[in-house]
């Protein structure tokens, strides 16, 4: 394999007619890398995405892959290789035909594409099908085949645009799993389009959220849900609620805000200079259901909705002026003292667990 590319993007914009899709997004991803771009549609992940492949030319900006600048390379001559949502495969052909097809448009001669399309398909434990045409095969098989196909041209980074939305959800636990192998494997770099917060979870190195053409936070899995940048993220990923309000204190690194019903919350953190308010986050999971005399910060409420998980139960609890908080107890501790709807019931969180947001900038 090539050796794996380092991908910059400079100040990168995308504009249609009176519409920007990427606002100067700047991002480094290190070579060897799983980079995730993760948001919700039309957030502009898979334009910068196609970017990135040159399949869409930028607006405004630069994109370098390995320190050189790519933005009037075509996609053949940009050292990537893209791997679509729909695999495009050719019905008529046979795997290793299918794997060696863009070999034998680079003008390599039959036997010698072949054998490599061969080695392909033995990498992605493949070879015993190769004479079968893509719809003799199943949907976790086909997109094997669509990686062989797109790892043949021994490319410097791999661009993969939502290759798991397709599947069924057992298989597609499967096949992540399979593509974490292969990237460490290979060593290359990944940059892969996802809406699945999971699916980025579960697979990144680099997570980046964007969000109305812009990048909310670029970080690690672990930086991402423990200390999320602003709302927005902290909203997307479902680690944290995010209370609202007016600054009335800030003193010795800490926060306090007062919310619509007149309750104050404190967290760990000072807000932007000048703000009037404020936004804070508590995590899902650190806050729990409290004795009555118990001390620490939060709140009474009523819990408006139950859901089993299996090995959480999440409630959802409404009061002090917060419409929709949640809480994510153990089985264990939720079975050892349970609740239901229209139960009111105090909450309560320890003081590092709540921190004082960012905003994205302009």
């Amino acid at each position: 394999m090539s050796k794996a590319a380092e991908i910059e993007l400079a100040a990168v914009s995308k504009v249609y007619g009176t519409t920007t899709a990427v606002h100067a997004i700047s991002l480094k991803v290190p070579a060897g890398r799983y980079c995730c771009l993760l948001g919700p549609s039309g957030c502009g992940k898979s334009t910068t995405l196609r970017m990135i492949a040159g399949h869409e030319d930028i607006t405004d900006g630069d994109i370098m892959l390995a320190n050189k600048v790519v933005n009037g390379l075509p996609p053949a001559r940009r050292g990537t290789a893209m791997m679509f949502q729909s695999y495009a495969l050719f019905p008529h052909l046979d795997l290793v035909d299918n794997v060696a097809f863009s070999l034998k448009m680079q003008g390599v001669d039959k036997e010698k594409r072949r054998a490599e399309a061969t080695e392909m398909l033995e990498l992605m434990q493949l070879e015993p099908y190769a004479d079968r045409r893509p719809a003799q095969l199943s949907g976790g098989q086909q997109q094997r085949v669509a990686l062989a196909r797109a790892l043949i041209t021994k490319p410097q980074a791999l661009l993969l645009d939502e290759p798991l939305s397709a599947l069924d959800p057992f298989l597609k636990i499967k096949m992540r799993a399979e593509l974490k192998k292969l990237q460490t494997s290979l060593g290359m770099t990944f940059v892969h389009v996802t809406h699945s917060q999971e699916e980025a979870m579960a697979l990144a190195d680099l997570i980046v959220i964007m969000n109305d053409g812009r990048i909310e936070q670029a970080a690690s899995p672990r930086d991402i849900f423990q200390k999320p940048a602003t709302p927005f993220v902290a909203r997307f990923m479902g680690s944290h609620n995010v209370i609202s309000g007016r600054i009335v204190e800030q003193a010795d690194k800490q926060t306090t805000i007062e919310v619509a019903g007149g309750h104050r919350f404190s967290a760990l953190g000072a807000a932007e200079v000048g703000a009037e308010t404020a936004d804070i986050a508590v995590r899902t999971d650190h806050a729990r259901l409290k004795d009555a005399d118990e001390p620490g910060f939060g709140f009474t409420g009523v819990v408006a909705n139950v859901e089993d998980l299996g090995a959480t139960v999440k409630l959802s609890i409404t009061g002090a002026g917060i419409e929709d908080f949640t809480i994510l107890l153990s089985d264990a501790d939720y079975f050892a003292k349970p609740v239901k709807s229209g139960d009111a019931v105090p909450l309560s969180w320890a003081p590092a667990d709540a921190i004082v947001l960012g905003h994205v900038k302009s």
